[in-house]
Protein backbone atom coordinates (compact mmCIF):
# COMPACT_ATOMS: atom_id res chain seq x y z
CA UNK A 1 0.00 0.00 0.00
CA UNK A 2 2.72 2.41 0.91
CA UNK A 3 4.69 1.47 -2.14
CA UNK A 4 1.83 2.38 -4.08
CA UNK A 5 1.21 5.76 -2.24
CA UNK A 6 5.10 6.47 -3.25
CA UNK A 7 4.64 5.44 -6.98
CA UNK A 8 1.56 7.95 -6.51
CA UNK A 9 3.84 10.90 -5.42
CA UNK A 10 6.22 10.41 -7.99
CA UNK A 11 3.87 9.95 -10.99
CA UNK A 12 2.40 13.32 -9.93
CA UNK A 13 5.84 15.10 -9.45
CA UNK A 14 6.76 13.84 -12.68
CA UNK A 15 3.72 15.41 -14.59
CA UNK A 16 4.57 18.83 -12.40
CA UNK A 17 7.51 19.10 -13.19
CA UNK A 18 8.01 17.74 -16.58
CA UNK A 19 7.40 19.86 -19.72
CA UNK A 20 7.79 18.48 -23.35
CA UNK A 21 8.36 21.26 -25.41
CA UNK A 22 7.77 20.51 -29.28
CA UNK A 23 10.51 21.71 -32.02
CA UNK A 24 8.07 24.46 -32.97
CA UNK A 25 6.40 25.79 -29.79
CA UNK A 26 8.59 27.74 -26.78
CA UNK A 27 6.94 27.82 -23.86
CA UNK A 28 7.53 31.40 -21.65
CA UNK A 29 8.41 30.66 -17.68
CA UNK A 30 7.04 32.89 -14.92
CA UNK A 31 8.38 32.25 -11.83
CA UNK A 32 5.78 34.29 -9.42
CA UNK A 33 4.18 35.81 -12.31
CA UNK A 34 7.26 36.85 -13.23
CA UNK A 35 9.31 35.96 -16.67
CA UNK A 36 12.62 34.45 -16.08
CA UNK A 37 13.56 32.08 -18.79
CA UNK A 38 11.82 30.37 -21.77
CA UNK A 39 12.10 26.49 -22.66
CA UNK A 40 13.23 25.23 -25.64
CA UNK A 41 12.48 22.46 -27.48
CA UNK A 42 13.04 18.76 -25.64
CA UNK A 43 12.33 18.21 -22.11
CA UNK A 44 12.08 20.11 -19.67
CA UNK A 45 11.76 21.00 -15.83
CA UNK A 46 10.01 23.38 -13.91
CA UNK A 47 9.02 23.56 -10.52
CA UNK A 48 5.53 22.63 -10.07
CA UNK A 49 3.61 25.73 -7.57
CA UNK A 50 6.39 28.18 -7.95
CA UNK A 51 6.86 28.27 -11.92
CA UNK A 52 3.76 28.06 -14.48
CA UNK A 53 4.61 28.02 -18.54
CA UNK A 54 2.91 29.30 -21.04
CA UNK A 55 3.12 28.21 -24.96
CA UNK A 56 4.10 30.33 -27.76
CA UNK A 57 3.62 28.72 -31.39
CA UNK A 58 7.07 30.03 -33.04
CA UNK A 59 5.53 28.79 -36.54
CA UNK A 60 4.84 30.96 -39.59
CA UNK A 61 0.82 32.73 -39.55
CA UNK A 62 -1.29 34.38 -41.75
CA UNK A 63 -3.84 36.51 -40.71
CA UNK A 64 -6.10 37.81 -42.69
CA UNK A 65 -7.17 41.23 -42.81
CA UNK A 66 -10.82 42.14 -43.45
CA UNK A 67 -11.99 44.66 -46.13
CA UNK A 68 -11.47 47.93 -45.35
CA UNK A 69 -13.25 50.96 -47.14
CA UNK A 70 -10.67 53.55 -47.90
CA UNK A 71 -10.35 56.65 -49.77
CA UNK A 72 -7.46 57.47 -52.23
CA UNK A 73 -5.47 60.42 -52.57
CA UNK A 74 -7.85 61.44 -56.02
CA UNK A 75 -11.13 60.99 -53.80
CA UNK A 76 -12.20 57.76 -54.89
CA UNK A 77 -13.47 54.96 -52.69
CA UNK A 78 -12.57 51.82 -52.62
CA UNK A 79 -12.75 48.50 -50.44
CA UNK A 80 -8.94 46.82 -49.78
CA UNK A 81 -8.07 43.86 -48.05
CA UNK A 82 -4.81 41.84 -47.03
CA UNK A 83 -3.08 39.32 -45.17
CA UNK A 84 -0.29 39.49 -43.54
CA UNK A 85 2.20 36.56 -42.98
CA UNK A 86 4.36 36.90 -39.81
CA UNK A 87 6.34 34.85 -37.08
CA UNK A 88 7.48 35.33 -33.58
CA UNK A 89 11.31 35.77 -32.99
CA UNK A 90 12.67 32.50 -31.74
CA UNK A 91 14.73 35.23 -29.36
CA UNK A 92 11.75 37.40 -28.03
CA UNK A 93 9.10 34.82 -27.18
CA UNK A 94 8.44 36.71 -23.91
CA UNK A 95 7.12 39.51 -26.12
CA UNK A 96 4.45 38.13 -27.74
CA UNK A 97 3.37 36.93 -24.22
CA UNK A 98 4.52 40.18 -21.89
CA UNK A 99 3.66 43.18 -24.27
CA UNK A 100 0.35 42.14 -26.25
CA UNK A 101 -2.62 40.65 -25.18
CA UNK A 102 -4.01 39.12 -28.40
CA UNK A 103 -1.50 39.07 -31.01
CA UNK A 104 -3.33 38.29 -33.73
CA UNK A 105 -6.09 41.19 -33.09
CA UNK A 106 -3.38 43.53 -32.96
CA UNK A 107 -1.62 43.06 -35.99
CA UNK A 108 -5.28 42.88 -37.43
CA UNK A 109 -6.12 46.04 -35.93
CA UNK A 110 -2.50 48.09 -36.53
CA UNK A 111 -2.72 46.59 -40.63
CA UNK A 112 -6.39 47.79 -40.60
CA UNK A 113 -5.45 51.65 -40.24
CA UNK A 114 -1.83 51.41 -41.59
CA UNK A 115 -3.64 50.34 -44.64
CA UNK A 116 -6.54 52.74 -44.85
CA UNK A 117 -3.02 55.53 -44.23
CA UNK A 118 -0.92 54.19 -47.03
CA UNK A 119 -4.33 53.91 -49.51
CA UNK A 120 -4.34 57.70 -49.12
CA UNK A 121 -1.08 57.72 -50.51
CA UNK A 122 -1.84 56.79 -53.92
CA UNK A 123 -4.41 57.85 -56.81
CA UNK A 124 -6.54 55.31 -57.94
CA UNK A 125 -4.28 54.32 -61.07
CA UNK A 126 -1.17 54.07 -58.89
CA UNK A 127 -2.84 51.72 -56.53
CA UNK A 128 -3.89 49.52 -59.05
CA UNK A 129 -0.77 49.70 -60.42
CA UNK A 130 1.50 49.42 -57.50
CA UNK A 131 -0.08 47.54 -55.51
CA UNK A 132 3.42 45.69 -54.63
CA UNK A 133 4.70 49.33 -53.43
CA UNK A 134 1.56 49.80 -51.54
CA UNK A 135 1.50 46.33 -50.02
CA UNK A 136 5.54 47.14 -49.12
CA UNK A 137 4.88 50.50 -47.65
CA UNK A 138 2.23 48.77 -45.46
CA UNK A 139 4.76 46.16 -43.96
CA UNK A 140 7.24 48.21 -43.21
CA UNK A 141 4.91 50.37 -40.57
CA UNK A 142 3.67 46.98 -39.57
CA UNK A 143 7.48 45.35 -38.83
CA UNK A 144 8.03 48.67 -37.11
CA UNK A 145 5.51 48.41 -34.41
CA UNK A 146 5.18 44.87 -34.05
CA UNK A 147 8.78 44.90 -33.58
CA UNK A 148 7.63 45.43 -29.91
CA UNK A 149 5.74 41.85 -29.59
CA UNK A 150 8.87 39.96 -31.19
CA UNK A 151 7.39 39.73 -34.64
CA UNK A 152 8.77 39.89 -37.86
CA UNK A 153 6.72 40.78 -40.49
CA UNK A 154 7.29 38.22 -43.65
CA UNK A 155 5.37 39.82 -46.02
CA UNK A 156 2.22 41.58 -46.94
CA UNK A 157 -0.28 41.29 -49.95
CA UNK A 158 -2.88 43.28 -51.25
CA UNK A 159 -5.43 40.24 -51.70
CA UNK A 160 -8.66 42.48 -53.65
CA UNK A 161 -9.38 46.03 -54.25
CA UNK A 162 -12.55 47.11 -55.39
CA UNK A 163 -14.00 49.79 -56.53
CA UNK A 164 -17.75 50.84 -57.44
CA UNK A 165 -19.37 49.13 -60.24
CA UNK A 166 -20.05 52.54 -62.64
CA UNK A 167 -16.46 53.53 -61.96
CA UNK A 168 -15.64 50.04 -63.69
CA UNK A 169 -17.35 50.49 -66.73
CA UNK A 170 -16.30 54.13 -66.68
CA UNK A 171 -12.31 52.82 -66.52
CA UNK A 172 -13.25 49.98 -68.93
CA UNK A 173 -14.69 52.88 -71.66
CA UNK A 174 -11.03 54.09 -71.15
CA UNK A 175 -9.50 50.92 -72.05
CA UNK A 176 -11.15 50.62 -74.89
CA UNK A 177 -10.84 53.77 -76.31
CA UNK A 178 -7.02 53.78 -75.48
CA UNK A 179 -6.82 50.19 -77.81
CA UNK A 180 -8.78 51.59 -80.57
CA UNK A 181 -5.90 54.90 -80.15
CA UNK A 182 -3.07 52.34 -80.78
CA UNK A 183 -4.49 50.24 -83.25
CA UNK A 184 -4.71 53.36 -84.99
CA UNK A 185 -1.98 54.57 -84.34
CA UNK A 186 -0.28 51.48 -85.65
CA UNK A 187 -2.25 51.27 -88.99
CA UNK A 188 -0.84 54.72 -89.71
CA UNK A 189 2.76 53.87 -88.95
CA UNK A 190 2.26 51.09 -91.38
CA UNK A 191 0.52 53.48 -94.28
CA UNK A 192 3.40 56.26 -93.88
CA UNK A 193 5.80 52.87 -94.15
CA UNK A 194 4.57 51.79 -96.90
CA UNK A 195 3.98 55.58 -98.60
CA UNK A 196 7.80 56.01 -98.13
CA UNK A 197 8.63 52.40 -99.59
CA UNK A 198 6.85 53.69 -102.55
CA UNK A 199 8.47 56.80 -102.78
CA UNK A 200 11.55 54.83 -102.92
CA UNK A 201 10.69 52.55 -105.67
CA UNK A 202 9.00 55.91 -108.15
CA UNK A 203 12.19 57.60 -107.09
CA UNK A 204 14.63 54.39 -108.13
CA UNK A 205 12.03 54.19 -111.53
CA UNK A 206 12.18 57.74 -112.61
CA UNK A 207 15.96 57.78 -111.97
CA UNK A 208 15.90 54.66 -114.80
CA UNK A 209 14.22 55.14 -117.18
CA UNK A 210 14.42 51.35 -118.78
CA UNK A 211 13.24 50.18 -115.45
CA UNK A 212 9.52 51.88 -115.79
CA UNK A 213 9.22 49.33 -118.98
CA UNK A 214 10.74 46.53 -117.67
CA UNK A 215 8.65 46.45 -115.05
CA UNK A 216 5.58 46.89 -117.43
CA UNK A 217 6.48 44.17 -119.08
CA UNK A 218 6.35 42.09 -116.26
CA UNK A 219 3.42 42.96 -114.92
CA UNK A 220 2.05 41.94 -118.42
CA UNK A 221 3.74 38.79 -118.64
CA UNK A 222 2.05 37.78 -114.79
CA UNK A 223 -1.45 38.78 -116.28
CA UNK A 224 -0.48 36.62 -119.11
CA UNK A 225 0.21 33.44 -117.48
CA UNK A 226 -3.04 33.87 -115.59
CA UNK A 227 -5.79 32.25 -118.35
CA UNK A 228 -8.53 33.44 -116.24
CA UNK A 229 -7.61 37.13 -116.25
CA UNK A 230 -9.18 39.72 -118.90
CA UNK A 231 -6.59 42.40 -119.53
CA UNK A 232 -7.81 45.74 -120.66
CA UNK A 233 -5.55 48.50 -122.25
CA UNK A 234 -6.57 52.14 -121.35
CA UNK A 235 -5.70 54.12 -124.37
CA UNK A 236 -5.63 58.00 -124.01
CA UNK A 237 -8.39 59.85 -125.89
CA UNK A 238 -5.96 62.31 -127.42
CA UNK A 239 -3.79 59.46 -129.26
CA UNK A 240 -7.49 57.76 -130.45
CA UNK A 241 -7.88 62.04 -132.28
CA UNK A 242 -4.77 62.08 -133.56
CA UNK A 243 -5.09 58.42 -135.30
CA UNK A 244 -8.58 59.39 -136.37
CA UNK A 245 -7.12 62.81 -137.77
CA UNK A 246 -3.89 61.34 -139.34
CA UNK A 247 -6.81 58.98 -141.13
CA UNK A 248 -9.16 62.11 -142.11
CA UNK A 249 -5.99 63.90 -143.73
CA UNK A 250 -4.59 60.76 -145.72
CA UNK A 251 -8.18 60.32 -147.02
CA UNK A 252 -8.32 63.28 -148.30
CA UNK A 253 -5.36 63.02 -150.33
CA UNK A 254 -6.02 60.25 -151.87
Amino acid sequence: MEARIILGIIIFIVVMTVRIVDQYERRVVLTFGKFTRTLGAGINFIIPMVERTINVDIREKAVDVPSQEAMTKDNISCTVNAVIYYRIKDDQVERAVLNVRNLDYAMTQFALTTMRNIVGQFELDELLAKREEAASKIKEIVDEKSDAWGVDVLSVELKDINIPDDLKRTIGKQAEAEREKRAKIITSEGELASAENLKKAATMLAEAPGALHLRTLQSINDISSDQSNTTIWMVPIEILDAIKGLGETLGKKH
